[in-house]
């Protein structure tokens, strides 16, 4: 159900991000990454657990959107799988396969993380609202898309949250750009994506969230490793 899918996002956000102290709801104490008072202190190791869980339920959101747009709009070929589409984001240099991602400065690929999460802040809102205006697609359908818009912005800030965290333990220096001016990140093509359409952008956003859920993964091996590395 659309609320059910939407209230574990919300629930999400709030494991993520620490509250206000204006809040007044009754409850445990808000999250933090460092030791302000009133806060709750996760360890990193349970930060980078809750950004990968959050960015595989956007990834296999993503991916039931994929499959209900090729069904119900291209049911006699497969253009969303068709080889040489441009993504937007293309110009965003990221490592290719699990080795060099490895390879990466933790710093890079921290920042590789975040600067596909926000290229992707504009045209995922866009998208939903092409969504509601396509009659022969049903209302969940609709609520997937916008619910893509709001888990890549929690991811976000989750992910900042994290390398907030590695910066206080000293594990990657205070280089990351996007967490003093997030805008910088972003490419000087990063509107190409207007032109796209809408099949051309699922697509697209399907692989990058792909990227994002591995990318962090293969973070957390170098930093925390566990028996699932």
């Amino acid at each position: 159900m659309p609320g059910t899918i939407r209230s574990v996002s919300l629930v999400s956000v709030v494991l993520l991000v620490c509250l206000s102290s204006r809040r007044t709801s009754v409850g445990a104490a808000p999250i933090c990454t460092n030791g302000q008072v009133g806060c709750h202190v996760l360890s990193l190791d349970n930060l980078f657990d809750r950004v990968i869980q959050h960015s595989a339920r956007m990834h296999g959101i993503s991916s039931d959107l994929h499959s209900e747009f090729e069904q119900y709009f291209l049911p006699s070929k497969n253009q969303i799988g068709r080889v040489g589409r441009i993504c937007h984001t293309s110009t965003i240099i990221t490592p290719n396969g699990k080795e060099n991602a490895q390879r990466m400065a933790r710093e890079q690929l921290t920042e590789v993380i975040l600067k596909l999460l926000i290229a992707w802040r504009d045209p995922l809102w866009h998208f939903h609202q092409s969504m509601a205006h396509h009659h022969d697609f049903n209302n969940f359908s609709s609520n997937k898309a916008l619910e893509m818009n709001d888990m890549v912005h929690e991811l976000r800030q989750g992910v900042e949250k994290v390398a907030e965290k590695m910066q206080v333990l000293g594990i990657i220096s205070n280089s990351v750009t996007s967490l003093a001016s997030p805008e910088v990140l972003l490419p000087s093509d990063s509107a190409d994506w207007r032109l796209m359409k809408d099949y051309d952008l699922l697509y697209c956003f399907r692989r990058d969230s792909n990227k994002v859920q591995n990318y962090l993964k293969i973070l957390k091996c170098r930093i925390v490793p566990d028996h699932g590395c």
